[in-house]
């Protein structure tokens, strides 16, 4: 028996190291595996580092938490080594400065002030946790660009619109020049004497009031802080406008869907716009047509629509019917839905339009809603 016990001791021990030899034969396979998975991770963790270095434009890591905990050497030169294990949303109050595009920021010095460089900032969720990766873009190049295009664009225009101004001084300058001119004759009787006075002043006034449209095409309008309630507005507009279209037998309709609406702005630039867009309108019209003007809200905003039943405008006329001295009309000045779109602008608005031929016109003129009380319903 103990013979027997032996052997199969014997025989457990020699099956024991053989299982002992092939779980190392395995151990040793997968530690292999392991250290290569390691080294390849280990290469491509440096890659990363290297990459991370190298990008011109800056990550930053947040934790759950909003904090700064990894930033890339470029992040580092944008916002400094203190940035780091710092909320985010202090290094924005105090580095970044808003600009009017959506994700871009002006770069700011510790002691507040702005430096000439500007950033585009956008984010990804890292993880489930609510980390997030932050990719920051140098645009101050392309800002600059941009501001230069501006620059042209609005020299450009200058350059246009003083060839259309002395284009359309010139006309009555010369004429009153010529009417002035009459009235050094010695022969004139008082009769065209006087005369030739009335068609001189009239030009004179014509060029008066071309120069004031000019001038408040320039400047636009301010939008000051005068509280307007939208129906007393309209009302207005249509206690002016009546009148001129019983005269030449156009139907006018008004309508306000906003009750105790109120706009803020500057009353007498807005009537002056909205009754520029119903003189156009009845003037696009023939006896027998009609013009309406409706004012609604429309997604939180105020839209005031102004149609007509008249002959309507290709496309091409569309593309140019706010650009300054552009008219089809042989007695207009090119000013007047340029000097609409500039106030509406000034008042933080829009104006579009809708035409095809022969079938009239719809301006509309969208404007913010006062949010404050109103003081006054004037």
């Amino acid at each position: 028996m103990f013979n027997e016990a032996s052997a199969q001791l014997a025989t457990a021990y020699q099956e024991l190291e053989q299982q002992v030899g092939r779980l190392t034969g395995e151990l040793a396979v997968a530690n292999g595996e392991l250290r290569r998975q390691y080294d390849e991770k280990e290469a491509l963790s440096q890659r990363l580092s290297l990459l991370l270095g190298a990008l011109p434009g800056g990550v930053v890591v947040l934790d759950s938490k909003g904090v700064l905990v990894e930033a890339n050497p470029a992040a580092i030169e944008l916002f400094g080594g203190r940035a780091l294990d710092r909320p985010w949303s202090e290094i924005e109050a105090q580095r970044l400065a808003a600009t009017g595009t959506p994700q871009e920021w002006q770069l700011r010095r510790f002691d507040g002030t702005h430096e000439d460089r500007w950033v585009s900032i956008s984010a990804s969720q890292l993880d489930p946790t609510g980390g997030r990766v932050l990719l920051l873009s140098d645009v101050t190049d392309a800002y600059r660009m941009r501001e230069q295009l501006e620059r042209h664009k609005k020299l450009s225009a200058m350059g246009e619109m003083a060839a259309g101004l002395a284009h359309q001084l010139r006309t009555p300058l010369a004429t009153a020049l010529l009417y002035t001119g009459n009235l050094t004759r010695s022969h004139l009787s008082d009769a065209e004497r006087q005369r030739f006075s009335e068609r001189a002043l009239a030009r004179l006034k014509d060029l008066e009031r071309m120069i004031h449209d000019m001038l408040t095409f320039v400047r636009g309008a301010p939008s000051g802080g005068e509280a307007i309630v939208l129906e007393d507005l309209v009302h207005d507009l249509a206690q002016v406008m009546e009148p001129q279209m019983h005269e030449k037998n156009v139907r006018f309709d008004a309508e306000v869907h906003a009750a105790g609406v109120v706009l803020r702005g500057n009353r007498k630039a807005l009537s002056g716009a909205l009754l520029n867009l119903l003189e156009n309108a009845l003037q696009a019209n023939q006896p027998g047509g009609e013009v309406r003007i409706a004012a609604g809200i429309e997604d939180g905003r105020v839209a005031i629509r102004v149609s007509d039943s008249g002959t309507g405008m290709p496309p091409e006329v569309q593309e140019r019917l706010f650009q300054p001295f552009f008219t089809t009309r042989p007695e207009g000045t090119g000013l007047g839905l340029a000097i609409v779109r500039s106030v509406i602008d000034t008042h933080g608005g829009e104006v579009t339009v809708q035409s095809a031929a022969g079938q009239g016109s719809t301006f509309c003129v969208r404007l913010p809603i006062d949010t404050q009380p109103a003081e006054t319903t004037a």
